[in-house]
């Protein structure tokens, strides 16, 4: 007898939960033990086990399970999918335009073009001979141990992503710095992508989109990587002194020209820090998009996993940290220059 039943006997709801309710699918343990020939019963360890769906249905077979109530929430999703998936197919489709024409201009332009263009970028922007020195032998390395096609690929997709959450986070920042309403309604969206964990992206994903396309992955990284720059755009301009602003007002700035002129560049070290959290986060979700056919260093990882190959695992890890290194290292540089200009001004 479960537990709960007389708490329906005593709310006369006895008559209701032994009326049209039919028994669900069975679980695994009731199959299991029906396969044996044994009656399933649930042993009942706790004094008052708490009312959780199952206790409940336990007693009133009208109350859902915990099982249908998460087969309604899947219902519910498909039943919204084709259209989700009209709207969101051409809307999303130039990603994989983006992602197919990098990866194909990075992996088909010959080595001795595309090392020394990186090299030449690290110097532009960072202006460290340590930084771009360590570059070029991490890169001579990776070629070297034949890891050089992967790693590229994984820097054409982080290179786009990046990219992209920089062109989308930014103008959001700028527009939650401006709005409060607007910050207070993006803040919970903000929240929910963050503290989601990095796999669950990739559930609604894979039914919208075919594994095939690479869009379905772009969007995971694009979904898990935009927070840091949307988040450190508004804080850097609603730090930007007061005064400063006043002084804008009284030379007669509009509001144009105190955005591009006066708040972006003071907030830039802030911006710039957002962009080097955002580089990290895309590279880390690379790595676990390799399970819906992103190509890369995290495909060997998966490999090293999957058939327990312990040195491909290691070394494409290694690889991997590389490649966090150097656009760690080489954001920071930037950032420390624009922290430098900043200073100066």
């Amino acid at each position: 007898m479960a537990f709960y039943d007389g708490v329906f006997d005593a709310l006369g709801l006895r008559e209701w939960c032994d009326g049209t309710s039919a028994e669900g699918p069975m679980t695994m343990e009731q199959l299991l033990a029906q396969a044996r020939g044994e009656e399933s019963t649930a042993v009942e360890t706790e004094l008052v086990p708490f009312p959780s769906l199952d206790n409940l249905h336990a007693a009133c077979g009208e109350i859902p399970r915990t099982r249908e109530m998460t087969s309604g929430v899947e219902n519910l999703f498909l039943s919204v999918k084709d259209g989700l998936k009209l709207v969101l197919d051409p809307l999303t489709q130039p990603l994989s335009w983006m992602l197919e024409g990098t990866l194909y201009v990075f992996t088909a332009a010959p080595w001795w073009l595309v090392i020394p263009v990186l090299l030449w970028l690290t110097w532009y922007v960072s202006r460290s001979r340590g930084v771009t020195v360590f570059v070029a032998f991490s890169f001579f390395f990776l070629a070297f141990i034949d890891h050089y096609d992967a790693a590229i690929q994984t820097l054409a997709i982080i290179f786009v992503c990046t990219g992209l959450c920089v062109l989308f986070g930014v103008p959001v920042g700028i527009l939650m710095s401006k709005n409060n309403t607007v910050q207070r309604m993006i803040i919970p969206v903000l929240d929910l992508l963050q503290t989601l964990p990095s796999f669950v992206y990739l559930i609604p994903l894979i039914f919208l989109f075919s594994v095939t396309e690479p869009k379905l992955y772009g969007i995971a990284i694009i979904l898990y990587a935009i927070v840091p720059v949307i988040r450190l755009t508004d804080l850097g301009i609603r730090l930007v002194d007061k005064d400063v602003i006043e002084a804008a007002n009284a030379f007669g700035m509009s509001g144009r020209q105190k955005l591009f002129g006066v708040e972006i560049p003071l907030a830039l070290p802030n911006i710039m820090a957002g962009v080097n959290q955002t580089i990290m986060m895309s590279l880390a979700m690379v790595v676990i998009a390799s399970l819906v056919s992103a190509p890369g260093l995290g495909v060997l990882v998966l490999r090293g996993i999957r058939n327990l190959e312990l040195g491909v695992g290691l070394v494409a890890g290694l690889g991997i940290v590389l490649l966090a290194v150097i656009l760690d290292r080489a954001s920071k540089a930037a950032l420390a220059r624009v922290n430098a200009i900043h200073e100066t001004h």
